[in-house]
């Protein structure tokens, strides 16, 4: 072998080391699914269920492509135009106009604006037209058990699964939703489904797969559940004067810790002045434009939006697409048309 073929296969074999880094080995897939059947027990699963649940589970590997490549890791310009569409806009109208009752029914109820309980649906399943074709047991044993970075929660989620289908009497077989788990007009993950989900139809079933209403409810719920404030902003333009970056870091995910004043300063103030209570919680957002930079002050609303998915791209995604369904469905019924 020559020295140069030696090279080229010590630095294959490198790269497969780094590729691999992750990888999962049969021993640990059986060394967790040990430990996921005894905690089940102490759930009050058979074992006999748990390993049946188990076994009839398959690995995905389209599932880890997937999530790999998340929409998010786009700079906010590609991002925006997959959701800010007319298309979306339009079909959002409808979904009001045809659930009018209902939706002003879970905004009232629950305190919620009714535009975010429309976007939310639109951005998520494009109204239920797009609910997942991944079977969602298949979908939480791959991440799970064999997606390192985020598998706790993933087994947590699949073991949330087990009890939901059981409570809502769900066909696991045909269960169908996102690479990530998420079923139904809202795209809940299980043990979203299970601590938020309502029934807003009184059919005496939590149905968010096929019942607009429940989704309707369901999605208003979350929101009032992690304190959501009706009527009040959700995030402001701002303008940035400097060359140099705020004196502020960017919000990276993390809980609220800033106010309003430990963010705004001569050189980054309100694109639009008006009155704001300078000692409310606020998180920094930057959105990267194709030449520039965009900064924005996100509220405690935006960081409600996060608790959905914790994306600021996604957040903010909601929020103008909310602002426009908003100004059109007014503009509407002021016309009358």
């Amino acid at each position: 072998m020559t020295k140069i073929t030696v090279q080229i296969a010590s630095l294959a074999l490198l790269i497969g080391t780094v590729f691999n880094a992750n990888a999962v080995t049969e021993a640990d897939t059986q060394a967790l699914q040990k430990t996921f059947i005894a905690e089940q027990v102490k759930q009050g699963f058979k074992q006999q269920e748990v390993e049946q649940f188990l076994a009839s589970s398959s690995f995905d590997q389209t599932i880890i492509d997937a999530i790999s490549k998340p929409w998010e890791a786009k700079p906010w310009h590609q991002y925006y135009p997959i959701f800010l569409t007319d298309k979306r806009l339009q079909k959002g109208l409808e979904f009001w106009q045809e659930n009018q009752q209902t939706i002003d029914k879970a905004a009232k109820q629950f305190n919620v604006d009714p535009q975010i309980i429309v976007a939310i649906i639109g951005i998520e399943t494009f109204y239920g037209g797009y609910l997942g074709n991944y079977r969602v047991q298949d979908a939480l044993y791959t991440l799970g058990f064999h997606y390192p970075p985020r598998a706790t929660f993933f087994r947590s989620e699949y073991a949330n699964l087990m009890s939901l289908i059981k409570e809502e009497k769900l066909d696991n077989d045909t269960l169908k939703g996102s690479y990530a788990g998420a079923m139904g007009y809202g795209q809940f993950i299980p043990s979203s489904y299970r601590h938020y989900a309502v029934d807003f139809d009184g059919d005496g079933r939590r149905d968010l797969l096929t019942s607009k209403a429940d989704a309707i409810g369901s999605v208003a719920n979350y929101f009032h559940q992690h304190g959501w404030q009706k009527g009040q902003p959700v995030a402001l333009l701002l303008n940035h004067t400097s060359s140099t970056a705020p004196k502020a870091n960017v919000w990276t995910k993390e809980k609220l810790h800033y106010k309003v004043s430990d963010i705004l300063s001569p050189t980054l103030s309100l694109a639009d002045n008006q009155d704001i209570d300078a000692s409310q919680a606020a998180l920094l957002i930057k959105l990267d434009q194709a030449e520039s930079a965009e900064y924005w002050l996100g509220l405690k609303n935006f960081y409600v939006i996060t608790r959905y998915n914790r994306s600021p791209l996604y957040a903010m995604a909601v929020y103008q697409f909310s602002q426009q369904l908003n100004a059109h469905h007014k503009s509407v019924n002021q016309h009358g048309n």
